[in-house]
């Protein structure tokens, strides 16, 4: 034989062996591997046709049937770890809302705590403290002032009553002189009259 005849039928050779392994393996592997999709591709080639329908074997679907059941089941496993997973995170999730309420709660406090202290027994915040404090601190300064303000107006008042006071002992001082001088006169005048009606 010469030589492209042996060529030809080594590769003749070869695809018919290479098609008869994907055939076996297609015939002994599909229904046992791959997704359920692939399974109904490969059910659908391996069955006959007759007219419009499709002759399928009956252990072929059974086949197909537990390996849809069985798909189903990993999946409702797998849904079910899925919930509660989904379950597991919720109630940390809740705790975890708890602890940050818990805390901000814990803070709250604090700052209250912070921003406040006891006085006279009363607990104050230092808000209400410091206007408290300005407030008494702007009545006594209103009153010092006030009261200064008085004091001024009472201290002219006082220096004007000194002073009329003063003329006026001034006035009486010299009314008084001038009475005694009348008076010393008219001693001496009566004296006068006196030793001339003796005379």
């Amino acid at each position: 034989m010469n030589k492209t005849t042996i060529l030809s039928l080594i590769t003749s050779l070869f695809f018919a062996v290479t098609s008869y392994s994907q055939e076996f393996s297609e015939e002994t592997g599909s229904l046992n591997s791959g997704t359920i999709s692939s399974q109904f591709d490969y059910l659908n080639r391996i069955s006959n046709n007759y007219q419009e329908y499709k002759v399928v074997k009956k252990a072929n679907l059974d086949k197909i049937k537990s390996n849809v059941l069985d798909s189903l089941s990993v999946f409702e496993k797998e849904l079910a770890t899925i919930q509660q997973t989904v379950v597991n995170q919720q109630t940390k999730i809740s705790e975890l809302e708890a602890q940050m309420e818990s805390i901000q709660e814990e803070l709250r406090i604090a700052e209250q705590a912070r921003d406040s202290f006891f006085f006279l027994g009363i607990p104050i915040h230092k808000n209400s403290y410091n206007a408290m404090m300005w407030t008494i601190v702007a009545g006594l300064l209103g009153a010092f002032l006030f009261f200064l303000y008085k004091f001024s107006r009472s201290h002219k008042v006082i220096s004007i009553a000194r002073q009329n006071l003063a003329e006026t002992v001034e006035e009486f001082e010299q009314h008084r002189k001038n009475t005694l001088e009348r008076e010393r006169k008219l001693k001496r005048e009566l004296v006068d009259a006196l030793n001339g009606k003796t005379t």
